[in-house]
């Protein structure tokens, strides 16, 4: 199956007209013609399927035939995750994260970060390619980033909250304080881990200190092992 997004579409939608680019990866590239079924999602939990009626390679339209939402998780994840000084290593993350199942993510700049600038027009672009990709009807939240400090001091966070960092001190394993059905945020620094100051203000905002393993990780790395282990518990 191969899926489309536009979260303009709602459950009202009879037709629908794929922007330009899509019109010509339809019936150029999938050469898909009249009366063929395409799938649509808006990255809200529905799954749309349409019937091409006119394969126009600048404005291919379809009807709506066929809608269906998605059953909601019975939690969800939120990842904290300090920008890496590569681009490529944090859009590695995102697409992995959005595959394995991410609900939302927050880049955070820390004190030892050495990126401080994320360019989030095009992460959101990873985000939905990745949502495409893995046939998901539900669009991560990727949200603009945000000093760690500024961070803590406005966190209303409901659930388990964790933060994995390397400092000496008691740690327990992620899989062994995850909870299944319960939402969780964890926190993971940059490569320069999160500075004392940091993890101290974490604690004191409720934060446990987690280990990922006896293995010292790279930031995306770390952020993957802590997705997946959430998306284990409760799967």
């Amino acid at each position: 199956m191969q899926l489309f997004y536009n979260p303009s579409l709602d459950n009202s939608a009879k037709q629908f007209v794929f922007p330009p680019d899509e019109s010509k990866h339809i019936v150029r590239v999938l050469r898909k013609s009249e009366g063929d079924i395409v799938h649509i999602t808006n990255g809200k939990g529905y799954l749309f399927e349409a019937e091409i009626l006119e394969p126009d390679q600048k404005r291919c339209r379809a009807r709506i035939t066929s809608q269906r939402k998605s059953i909601p998780k019975r939690y969800k994840l939120h990842l904290v995750v300090a920008p890496t000084k590569m681009n490529d290593r944090y859009e590695w993350f995102l697409e992995k994260a959005t595959e394995i199942g991410v609900d939302e993510i927050t880049p955070i700049i820390c004190d030892h970060s050495e990126r401080k600038t994320i360019k989030l027009e095009r992460m959101e672009r990873v985000l939905q390619a990745a949502m495409k990709q893995s046939l998901q009807t539900v669009l991560p939240q990727i949200n603009p980033p945000i000093p760690c400090k500024d961070f803590l001091e406005s966190d209303t966070t409901i659930g388990l909250k964790f933060i994995a960092h390397c400092q000496n001190g008691e740690k327990m394993e992620l899989k062994r304080r995850v909870i299944a059905d319960n939402d969780v945020t964890i926190l993971i620094g940059p490569e320069g881990d999160f500075s004392k100051e940091e993890i101290d203000l974490a604690k004191e905002k409720g934060y446990v200190p987690i280990a990922l393993g006896r293995n010292r990780l790279r930031t995306e790395t770390a952020a993957i092992v802590a997705c997946t282990t959430v998306a284990t518990i409760n799967n």
